[in-house]
């Protein structure tokens, strides 16, 4: 059996998948990944992977650049010849889809979120609707991690044929074991992920601003690498003494050890690894009610919610946890725990791959 995979990052794919990318390993499948180069891709070709590294642009909007993204695909796909080939994030599923479409090759798509383009009204957003219509008319099956993201894309009847709910990316429970609580009175909040804009980032450092004025003992680290111009406003932020960046990290783990709570303010996701990374770890979240985040905790059980773009409401939030006792602070991590035991096992999505794999070699 021969996979291809088509996706745009190759930390997302090493992190969230890796399992399937396992599975499929012990099943003595070929698997090639289409990728940009990254750090991660060495570990991909120690698991058995052969990387072809293809670089574009995630979020350009230039239609030359696109059609060459397209070309490269079909001559790839025609050259590998896979039997099934799997597509994440936008700009795979469109034009992988396409291709995959145009040469009559099984393919699968995972809708992990929907992005800004088709989270705005307007012509980016009608352009998007109408290519993502083209590229999944021929998906044999096609995977959404929530379900506005399911029920916005029927409503536009972009989906003609099968599709599917995931749990997200779901997680690894045994890679996220249950941490002990820190101790000490100052809380340590932690935000993991993209240092952009749809992030809420701004949001993030206005509430940590608000907090300090009020003289409340806390302190924030952000891990995640810069897709925005973002460099010297978080050196003026650590300056102030409101945050510590830290860059991108290989390894998360240490410091969801060491956090009292993982804070998220997105405005948008398909559904969010770190908090569920975060909650398998026994940590509480503090996130948007957004589809793709809310999912994740239950509000004042194990999380706390806050409206996106609203720095007040996130103030309010991480005043409210930093306000908690000690035991309802760690009541609310186990509770986390115990969520995504029940409801988001990694093992999940990769059996769902498996199935659909199995079924398109039936046929």
């Amino acid at each position: 059996m021969k996979i291809l995979i088509l996706c745009n990052n190759d930390l997302g794919l090493y992190k969230f998948r890796k399992e399937l990318l396992q599975e499929f390993r012990k099943r003595n499948y070929d698997v090639t990944i289409v990728l940009p180069g990254g750090p991660f891709v060495p570990r991909l070709k120690e698991m058995g992977c052969r990387c072809i590294e293809l670089n574009f642009e995630r979020r350009g909007k230039n239609p030359f650049a696109d059609f060459s993204l397209f070309c490269k695909y079909r001559r790839i796909i025609k050259e590998t010849r896979p039997d099934a080939v799997l597509t994440y994030t936008i700009k795979p599923n469109i034009y992988g889809g396409m291709a995959c479409r145009l040469l009559k090759v099984p393919y699968i798509v995972n809708i992990t979120g929907l992005g800004t383009a088709l989270e705005n009204p307007g012509w980016t957003q009608k352009i998007c609707l109408f290519l993502y219509k083209i590229a999944l008319s021929g998906a044999r099956k096609v995977f959404f991690q929530n379900t506005e993201n399911r029920d916005f894309m029927l409503k536009r009847g972009v989906v003609p044929g099968a599709y599917e709910l995931l749990p997200g990316s779901g997680v690894n429970l045994m890679e996220f074991a249950p941490l002990p609580y820190p101790e000490g009175e100052a809380v340590k909040f932690l935000f993991i992920g993209r240092v952009m804009r749809d992030k809420g980032i701004d949001e993030l450092l206005a509430a940590a601003k608000t907090l300090k004025r009020e003289n409340l003992d806390f302190s924030l680290d952000v891990v995640g690498g810069m897709d925005e111009d973002y460099g010297t406003r978080l050196k003026a932020a650590e300056d102030q003494g409101l945050i510590k960046y830290h860059g991108i990290q290989a390894n998360v783990a240490p410091f969801i050890a060491d956090a009292h709570c993982i804070v998220l303010p997105s405005y948008h996701e398909g559904m969010a690894n770190v908090l569920l990374e975060a909650a398998a770890s026994a940590r509480p979240v503090i996130a948007t009610r957004v589809h793709g985040c809310m999912e994740t905790y239950n509000e004042g059980e194990s999380g706390l919610g806050c409206e996106a773009a609203d720095a007040e409401s996130l103030a309010d939030a991480m005043r409210n946890f930093i306000r908690l006792g000690s035991e309802a602070k760690r009541n609310m991590g186990l509770a986390g725990r115990r969520k995504v035991e029940s409801e988001f096992d990694r093992q999940i999505v990769v059996s769902a791959y498996i199935a659909q794999i199995e079924e398109l070699t039936k046929n």
